[in-house]
């Protein structure tokens, strides 16, 4: 492990940016693919099963990606400052920093576990679900948001890794985690007939396999860098850091979810069809985007360890190495899925209705078309974060959502009565407009600021 860390250290502060960039994006794509196959799986089997089932968990899953983003400032925030302080050499206070980040990240879930599990029914209310969707939405989140330990174990342990350049064992972890969530699933589901319960129980446990795992893997004592009981008591300086680093993420992500989540009640309001259709889209479109993501994280970890070792150039050039290709890999593969049988196909895959179909396949034709503009909002979004100025990516979130995005919706309902296409297209029109402003806000400089 040793040997591997200090081999891919190398290639992102000396060698070449094209296989740095790849070869730290491949293994995130692959993880990322396999951590959207646990919802994947959920809703393929849902789906079969029934849209009462598939429309709760889409109702309340923002609820639950709302909580994880929020503790996503933590990952994000030991990401940003391990890569720094290794690419700067000091290799002891990384070692305090990721021990601190894990007693930090345990205190937060098991607190916010407890509070959203005994909150559910007023949530799954609130919400404006009835009947079995509501009965569906409070069986599934009440055992779902129990993997918060589970899950911000695996993340501390991928941002410790990420920092080294290592994506490798992070994505063999989560490999693991989706065999296991694959079988349980029609075990569980269809079997022996829980439902959305079966659901919540199969990611439960392929959470809890694989973070054991990691935890090994945080504590291992051959590991130069890992989390040591000494190092837990608190530091301000440390602290103050990782609040100064992951606070605006953790705020912007927050921030973005619960705009996800009214997004989900503006939807509902266009019936249960409108809804099951609004989660297939998203989460097939969740896949297109994959590629993006990885790039945006490779950036993250290039940037932050050049940062650190003084060379802001090498920095700018993976940015711009990084945005190009996945910009011309977006839009050729964009294109293709955007052609309405191909779409048709796709999210027929996870529904047998056909008015679901139809709703989904459209929504995912039009988000397909323009999702080379999330290519180039991740890859500038990565160099933010790995300068450590979270503050300007928190911001860009909770504006795509807040102002881009209902502005959009608001006027294509209202002004143009665009029905249930008015969410569609303040999708697209959203994410373009972050795009660019992200774009500008890179050509500011403000990047090339020393945070840390």
């Amino acid at each position: 492990m040793k040997r591997l860390s200090e081999k891919n250290i190398d290639l992102i502060l000396r060698g070449s940016l094209p296989r740095a960039v790849l070869a730290i994006a491949l293994p995130v794509v692959m993880s990322s693919f396999l951590q959207t196959m646990y919802n994947l799986t959920d809703t393929y089997w849902l789906g079969q099963i029934g849209k009462e089932p598939l429309a709760a968990i889409n109702l309340v899953s923002p609820v639950q990606s709302m909580v994880v983003s929020f503790g996503s400032g933590l990952t994000v925030a030991g990401s940003v400052l391990i890569s720094q302080l290794i690419g700067a050499g000091r290799r002891r206070d990384a070692a305090k920093m990721l021990s601190q980040l894990y007693a930090c990240a345990l205190i937060f879930s098991v607190t916010c576990a407890a509070a959203v599990a005994l909150l559910t029914p007023a949530l799954v209310g609130w919400l404006g679900a009835e009947g079995p969707t509501a009965r569906y939405a409070v069986d599934y989140l009440r055992l779902v948001i129990c993997d918060m330990p589970f899950l911000f174990t695996l993340n501390i342990y991928q941002s410790s890794r990420q920092a080294q350049g290592d994506t490798v064992r992070p994505m063999l972890l989560n490999l693991l985690g989706i065999l296991i969530n694959m079988a349980l699933d029609p075990l569980l589901m269809v079997t022996l007939g829980l439902e959305a319960t079966g659901a919540a129980l199969a990611t439960l446990a392929a959470k809890a396999v694989p973070a054991c795992a990691a935890l090994y893997g945080l504590t291992d004592r051959k590991a130069e860098l890992r989390v040591e009981r000494k190092l837990w008591k608190p530091e301000g300086d440390t602290l103050r850091k990782i609040v100064r680093i992951g606070l605006p993420t953790a705020v912007g992500g927050s921030a973005m979810q619960l705009g996800f989540l009214l997004m989900s009640r503006s939807v509902l309001a266009y019936g249960t069809n409108a809804m099951a259709a609004y989660g297939i889209g998203n989460k097939v479109n969740g896949l297109i985007s994959l590629p993006s993501n990885g790039v945006g994280s490779a950036v993250a970890t290039i940037a932050g360890q050049n940062i650190g070792a003084n060379q802001p150039e090498r920095a700018d050039r993976g940015f711009r190495v990084s945005a190009a290709g996945i910009t011309l890999f977006l839009l050729i593969g964009g294109f293709i899925v955007s052609r309405p049988a191909v779409s048709t196909a796709l999210v027929s895959l996870f529904s047998t209705d056909p008015n679901v179909i139809a709703l989904a396949a459209d929504f995912l034709s039009l988000m397909a078309f323009w999702c080379w503009c999330n290519g180039v909002y991740n890859c500038a979004t990565g160099l933010f974060q790995g300068a450590g100025h979270t503050e300007v990516t928190m911001l860009s979130d909770a504006a795509r959502l807040w102002v881009y995005r209902f502005a959009t919706l608001w006027f294509c309902s209202s002004v143009l009565h665009l029905g249930v296409r008015s969410v569609w297209l303040s999708v697209v029109i959203s994410n373009a407009i972050a795009a660019a402003v992200m774009v500008g806000m890179y050509f500011s400089g403000r990047w090339r600021r020393k945070v840390v």
